[in-house]
C-alpha cells in the first residue's frame, strides 16, 4: 500500500511537465506513519492540499506535540513567505521551564512568581538575543487545535510570523503550551 507521501509524489511528477514551477518554496508536507513529517517542493495547486491535510491528522502522541507545533509554525511561516525557525535547545528547555512552573503553580500568565518575565527566563538561561516573544496556551489537546488558537489570535500570530525571529524552543506539559522566540 502507498503511503500518501508516495501518492503525493505522483502526482508531483506527473504535474511537473504540465506546469510551470512557481518561483517561491512551499512546503509540501504528508504525514507518514508513525509522525515522521517529510517536506519538499511542491507545485502551488498542491501546496494548498498539503497544508490542509498537516492540519487535518490531529497527532495524539504526546510525545510528538513539541515537534508538530514546530512543523506547524513552520508551514505557516512558508506560507506568508517567511524562513523556517530553526529549533534552539537552549530555548526549547526555557520554555519547558516555564510550562513546568505555570502547571506546578497553578497560574497562567507570561509573568512567572519563579522566573518573572519571559525576558528575565531567557537571561537566567543565559540565551542572548536581539528579539523575543513568547506565546502561551492552555487546554489544548492537539497542537492542531493549539495552533488554530495561535492563528486566530492576533498577537500570537503576530509571533509566529514575526520576520525578525529566528528560531524557536516549544513545550508542552501537562495541558500547558509554551512557545519561546528569539531572533
Amino acid at each position: 500500500m502507498k503511503t500518501i507521501f508516495e501518492n503525493k509524489m505522483q502526482v508531483f511528477k506527473k504535474t511537473k511537465s504540465l506546469t510551470k514551477r512557481v518561483a517561491t518554496f512551499a512546503l509540501a508536507a504528508s504525514l507518514a506513519v508513525g509522525g515522521v513529517y517529510i517536506a519538499g517542493p511542491a507545485e502551488s495547486a498542491n501546496a494548498q492540499i498539503s497544508y490542509q491535510a498537516a492540519y487535518a491528522k490531529t497527532t495524539t502522541d504526546k510525545t510528538q506535540f513539541t515537534n508538530k507545533v514546530i512543523y506547524l509554525v513552520n508551514l505557516e511561516r512558508r506560507k506568508a513567505g517567511l524562513k523556517s525557525l530553526s529549533i534552539n535547545t537552549k530555548t526549547s528547555r526555557a520554555s519547558s521551564l516555564k510550562a513546568k512552573d505555570m502547571s506546578r503553580k497553578n497560574y497562567f500568565n507570561h509573568t512567572s512568581p519563579t522566573y518573572g518575565s519571559p525576558f528575565n527566563l531567557l537571561k537566567l538561561q543565559k540565551i542572548s538575543y536581539r528579539t523575543a516573544g513568547e506565546n502561551l496556551a492552555m487546554g489544548q489537546r492537539s497542537p492542531e487545535s493549539v495552533m488554530k488558537s495561535w492563528m486566530s489570535s492576533p498577537g500570537h500570530r503576530k509571533n509566529i510570523l514575526n520576520p525578525n525571529f529566528k528560531s524557536i524552543g516549544v513545550s508542552y506539559y501537562n495541558g500547558y503550551w509554551v512557545q519561546m522566540f528569539i531572533g
